[in-house]
């Protein structure tokens, strides 16, 4: 389904435009970015703290690590009440940079293995790639929720053209 080079290139992708969000919602307050403004998740902080836990559970998914599965649970981090904005900072920054290495250390073979995984008390066989294509596919399709909150609140997020990543151009 994909390649080693897809895997690298949306790792790199996901990190820049990851940065790029949070730089946006930075300039906002605490409750700016917990306000509700009518998206899926209601806030900007709620929809981005939804993309970091998919992020770690389907990475940990990919890693057949059932007890990080176990441990982040099916719920996201800091649901329904303001968090540390600058704790959370630093687990998307860390989160994109092991994600990034994980994905440059990825081999052909890895791309077209199955994953075993539970949903819930359901045993569940996916492959890899397939994975890791919704895991990009759906962290983008949030952040374009948060694109649009923040363009909403008057604040320009930047470009989210994939010609445009930076290390590409």
């Amino acid at each position: 389904m994909i390649d080693i080079n897809y895997a690298r290139t949306m790792a790199r992708y996901d990190r820049w435009q990851n940065q790029s969000l949070v730089a946006a919602a930075d300039t906002l307050t605490d409750e700016d970015r917990w306000k509700d403004r009518g998206a899926f998740f209601q806030s900007i902080a709620e929809t981005l703290n939804h993309i970091l836990w998919d992020h770690r559970i389907w990475l940990a998914r990919q890693r057949s690590d059932n007890a990080t599965v176990s441990e982040i649970g099916e719920r996201h981090p800091y649901t329904d009440a303001p968090c540390d904005w600058a704790d959370y900072k630093r687990q998307r920054t860390a989160l994109d940079e092991e994600i990034k290495t994980w994905c440059e250390g990825l081999n052909d073979d890895d791309v077209s293995r199955q994953v075993q995984w539970m949903k819930g008390d359901t045993p569940v066989t996916t492959d890899f790639g397939f994975n890791l294509v919704h895991m990009f596919n759906h962290a983008t399709h949030h952040r374009g929720q948060v694109h649009a909150m923040l363009t909403a609140a008057g604040i320009d997020p930047g470009s989210t053209d994939l010609p445009m990543l930076p290390e590409d151009v």
